[in-house]
């Protein structure tokens, strides 16, 4: 039998001294920044072929690393019970119970909450799934927040083959979708969204919960209302002249892109604020709750970098095209003022209405606390006068997000401005 790679032969001999499972030591790989400390003696599984990398990796009691083919980790954060059964995992964050199969491909600033999962060949970069979110397989979802379902027999589910339209011809990535929301998706009581195989989404759109998609459709346009079943339409074949820059809905990408954004700072509250006790009770929880922050940093850093971007691209663009665009005098109106655009998500003292909001959510939750460290089945058992005060402090954050973009950028007309 062949030595483990030597860099790595100190690491897999200390790891398996405290009782982590490696079958097949030699075809291990550990990086000499790993901190063993970060790996828990409970019940952790490494299947032959892996490679653990990173200095910020965590690996919780239960976790199986490569259990159907060989699988790198790379400053990854992984809850109890996680599997990751194989492929190539960096810099994102995966709690209790999530699980990937083979042949998957997960980049940076990805979350997948408690027991949300996919199957083989699963490509994901800056998503960020509820729990219980189920994703097929040959799956492309990068840039998205999906949130929906109760439970893993009643959840938000992607048919397999479906595709994340998130590159647009003009080199533009202002295209996170958002499908449920966070002000309600927390509460883990909204209907499940399902988008049928096969299809797919042209980012940026919003989607409502228990919408239903039919098989085959490729979705362009925002869908706001909860419980309709879409059926998609396929566009009449043509030939026409493509004008680059042309940016036709260039409003709607601006608000979306904002909606968005204001549902990621909505969700370091709801981390901040409600999760990050449960969490810190736990091996690891500090670990991991300082993983999922970063993953959000790298989210919104993201985000503003893409809408800076475009707004210099469409700007530029309508000062040498023609003067029939409505949105010409916008265009430049959002490239001149976007620092004030990025500094609504700068940190800054806390707006009244909503710490108030805040504060009488935290109180209603307060006498349920005791019911143990489950976050999901807190939440779960709350009644819908305590949840409906979450929703509205959240739906608070978001809406005055939006409310002070609209009147940054009064020409583009924002939100009906």
């Amino acid at each position: 039998m062949t030595s483990p790679p030597a860099r790595g032969r100190e690491k897999i001999v200390q790891l398996m001294s405290k009782g982590v499972d490696i079958p097949n030591p030699s075809t291990v790989d550990i990086g000499e920044e790993v901190d063993v400390d970060h790996v828990s003696e409970q019940d952790v599984k490494i299947y032959p072929g892996c490679r653990i990398y990173g200095q910020e990796t965590v690996i919780s009691a239960g976790c199986r690393i490569g259990s159907e083919g060989p699988a790198t980790i790379d400053d990854c954060r992984l809850g109890p019970k996680a599997e990751l059964k194989g492929g190539y995992f960096f810099k994102s964050v995966f709690l209790d119970k999530a699980a990937l199969g083979s042949g998957a491909q997960v980049r940076e600033g990805c979350i997948l909450e408690e027991e949300a999962n996919g199957a083989h060949c699963v490509g994901l970069k800056q998503t960020i799934l509820f729990p219980f979110v189920t994703l097929g397989s040959l799956i492309n979802f990068c840039d998205c927040l999906m949130a929906g379902g109760t439970s893993r027999r009643d959840h938000s589910e992607v048919g397999s083959s479906y595709i994340h339209f998130n590159f647009t011809p003009d080199g533009d990535k202002t295209t996170p979708s958002l499908i449920g929301d966070v002000p309600r998706g927390v509460m883990l009581n909204q209907p499940p969204v399902f988008l049928g195989g096969q299809g797919g989404i042209v980012g940026p759109i919003r989607m409502g919960f228990g919408n239903v998609v039919a098989a085959h459709a490729i979705l362009r346009s925002d869908y706001l209302e909860d419980g309709r079943l879409i059926v998609g339409k396929t566009p009449a074949a043509k030939t026409v002249r493509f004008k680059p820059r042309a940016y036709v809905h260039f409003r709607r990408v601006v608000a979306n892109n904002i909606v968005y954004l204001g549902n990621l700072a909505a969700l370091e509250e709801w981390y901040v604020h409600v999760r990050r006790p449960f969490l810190e009770a736990r091996e690891f929880g500090r670990l991991i709750f300082a993983g999922l922050l970063e993953m959000l940093a790298l989210a919104k850093r993201e985000r503003i970098a893409r809408l800076r971007a475009l707004a210099e691209k469409a700007a530029a663009g309508e000062e040498s095209g023609p003067e029939a665009d409505p949105d010409r005098a916008g265009k430049s109106e959002f490239r001149d003022r976007f620092s004030e655009i990025e500094g609504l998500f700068a940190p800054g003292p806390p707006d009244g209405p909503v710490e108030r909001g805040r504060d009488d959510f935290l109180a209603g939750l307060e006498p349920f606390k005791g019911r143990g460290t489950d976050h999901v089945a807190l939440i779960q058992s709350l009644p819908a006068a305590v949840s409906g005060k979450g929703v509205a402090w959240l739906q608070g954050i978001v809406d005055g997000i939006c409310g002070k973009a609209r009147s940054i950028l009064p020409t583009l007309g924002l939100f009906g401005g």
